[in-house]
């Protein structure tokens, strides 16, 4: 118990010492439509970085990058400071990663190698692969090695988010991506001189501004000889670790495809796996998610059966949280699908307990951001692959555009709350009439229609609007 008390009081230190370092950070007088603002190419792809030296990230304490994998591309294994959320925009792929004292599930026996290669065998072992598709949202906890390769037709697209103030992290307030392969920083270089702009890898000096260098594996900074001693190889084996002359950057591409352990080996075991993933969308357990080992870290929030606020006139919202997917207690961190018909709007409303990062992935809308001090520090319309952070407790409202509008939304809470303004559930239908016509000054009738004319909750469709007077123009 005592060492319970003593774990508890320390993450509530690590917190108290994170709001401290960002109180001024959070007041905001104008949020912006953000877009990606650089980018690291690759032999086989490409990463961008939204601007984490913008206030709206340092005051949510994340960063957003953008990666796109060309088919056959495989991002490099590495391992990051801040727990990683990535959804799956498109395409579909398969991830690896490593939690130490998991065992290695995965293998293939000798005797299926015989004679492959001339007659030599050959065995692996490595942990469990997963395989995802477009519309999961994916979990990786802060420290995690991982890989993710692209084994379909199309380019993989993934937006992923890093909680860089998590308190998993221990470092400073960026994220520091740690490669266990490759020599980004010798392909950043190339790259410039052919006269492109680069980024570095969430990296920001002293005083915030970026440090132009790339990122180089892990393993160039050991002695070869301490590499060859530790993993019991020859000298030339040890200096292949350290990549120093590999110019294919951090995506490279795997020309014959990528051969690893997996269940999809075979057709009658691919209809088979088909098979046992639609029992898990179910939620058919096997008793044994409760360990980190087979903890599920991937959830489709795409699904319109599936979804949690529903209004066939105005959208639906899909929402995943830590009781859907508990891997995200861990994490502290939550996501929300949310598709708007024509010109449809989301009631006004305030994220409770935590921030709220909003991606565009298709269409547009328009948005009004309002602060503690009644000011619009945003009101303009956000389109398709920009990017907006709405602050805790900032009032918010959207009215999606002609196109109508879908957006992924990452929260910095495994169980974010919001409270709307209006509709059936809101603050103010919650409030009594004779409150409403002291605060407002107005009659009780007007209070009356105030509380009851809305009886949509979240999502409020256009013809609603028009009875209860115009709706802002997107």
């Amino acid at each position: 118990m005592a060492k319970l008390f003593l774990s508890l009081s320390l993450l509530l230190l690590a917190h108290s010492c994170l709001a401290f370092q960002q109180q001024n950070e959070c007041n905001i007088q104008r949020i912006n439509a953000v877009e990606p603002r650089q980018r690291v190419e690759s032999e086989a792809g490409f990463t961008e970085f939204f601007d984490s030296n913008d206030q709206q990230f340092q005051c949510a304490g994340v960063d957003v990058i953008r990666h796109e994998i060309q088919p056959q591309g495989l991002l490099l294994p590495s391992y990051t400071n801040a727990p990683i959320l990535f959804y799956v925009e498109k395409g579909y792929g398969i991830q690896g990663m490593t939690l130490p004292g998991c065992p290695e599930t995965y293998e293939v026996s000798q005797q299926q190698f015989q004679g492959r290669k001339g007659g030599e065998s050959f065995q692996d072992r490595h942990q469990k692969i997963q395989e995802f598709h477009q519309g999961d949202v994916v979990a990786i906890p802060a420290g995690a090695a991982h890989w993710i390769y692209n084994n379909g037709q199309d380019d993989l697209v993934l937006i992923v988010l890093l909680d860089s103030t998590n308190v998993a992290n221990q470092l400073d307030q960026s994220h520091r991506r740690f490669f266990l392969a490759g020599n980004s920083q010798q392909g950043q270089e190339q790259r410039q001189q052919q006269g492109r702009q680069q980024t570095p890898w969430g990296y920001k000096g002293q005083q915030g501004q970026s440090l132009q260098k790339g990122s180089n594996n892990i393993f160039q900074g050991f002695d070869v000889e301490v590499l060859a001693e530790a993993f019991n190889v020859d000298r030339e084996t040890a200096e292949m670790l350290r990549c120093e002359d590999d110019k294919r950057g951090h995506i490279v591409r795997v020309e014959r495809g990528l051969q690893v352990v997996s269940p999809r080996m075979g057709r009658e075991e691919q209809s088979q796996g088909q098979q046992d993933r639609r029992g898990r969308r179910q939620g058919q357990d096997n008793g044994f998610e409760e360990t980190i080992c087979s903890m599920k870290v991937r959830a489709n929030i795409d699904d319109v059966s599936q979804a949690d606020v529903y209004n066939p006139q105005a959208g639906h919202c899909n929402h995943l949280n830590s009781f859907k997917l508990p891997i995200l207690r861990l994490l502290q961190l939550s996501a929300e699908r949310g598709v708007l018909h024509k010109n449809a709007i989301v009631a006004p409303y305030w994220m409770m307990n935590a921030h709220n990062i909003i991606y565009v992935t298709n269409g547009n809308m328009r948005m009004q951001i309002v602060n503690h001090e009644g000011q619009a520090v945003f009101d303009d319309v956000i389109q398709e692959r920009q990017l907006v952070v709405v602050p805790q407790n900032f009032a918010v409202v959207k009215q999606a555009g002609e196109q109508g509008c879908r957006w992924i939304s990452f929260r910095t809470n495994d169980n974010a709350m919001i409270n709307t303004l209006a509709g059936r559930t809101s603050a103010i239908r919650a409030l009594p009439v004779d409150v409403l016509t002291n605060a407002y000054q107005m009659s009780r009738e007007e209070a009356q229609r105030l509380k009851y004319n809305r009886e949509e909750t979240v999502l409020l469709s256009p013809s609603s609007l028009s009875r209860g007077g115009r709706a802002p123009r997107a």
